[in-house]
Formats: C-alpha cells, sequence, structure tokens
C-alpha cells in the first residue's frame, strides 16, 4: 500500500514500541518519515510541541496525531487504518 498522506513517527533506538510502530508501517509498505529524538534536543522538542506528550512513539499521520503504538496497533486491528493512510 502507497500512502498518500503524510506519516511521521518520532521514536528512539531502544523503544520496543517505537520498532513495533516501524513494522507495522513497513509491513504495510507505508513509507514514513522517521525522526529518531535519541540525541537530538530539537526533534524531541518538536515532538513534545506537536503531541504534547514526551512518550515514544508518536505518530501521526498528516498534522493529525494518531497516538503511539497501542493506539496504531488499534486502528490495524478495527480495519481503520488503511482508510486513514488513504485520506
Amino acid at each position: 500500500m502507497n500512502s498518500q498522506r503524510k506519516v511521521t513517527v518520532y521514536g528512539n533506538t531502544s523503544c520496543p514500541y517505537c520498532g513495533a510502530a516501524r513494522m507495522l508501517l513497513t509491513k504495510k509498505a507505508v513509507e514514513f518519515d522517521d525522526i529518531v529524538i535519541t540525541d537530538d534536543p530539537s526533534k524531541r522538542k518538536e515532538m513534545q510541541e506537536r503531541s504534547g506528550s514526551q512518550l515514544v512513539p508518536q505518530i501521526f499521520i498528516d498534522d493529525t496525531l494518531v497516538g503511539g503504538f497501542d493506539e496504531l496497533s488499534a486502528l490495524e486491528i478495527a480495519g481503520e487504518l488503511d482508510t486513514l493512510l488513504a485520506g
């Protein structure tokens, strides 16, 4: 599936939920911006300002906050993720 919408994943290198989110999107052939905040205070600040959270991952479809992996996975299980990605 080729996404028409911009997907952004903010995460770090050691978070298993970040890895699971990346794997789910990759499995679905969704291109996404993978922003690693581990050693980048400016990207961490950008994530916090966009999401209002310090937790990772933070996943966006366009400018809409999906949430973390649990929310992304719930959308997939409910069959709603493809619809969101298609716009």
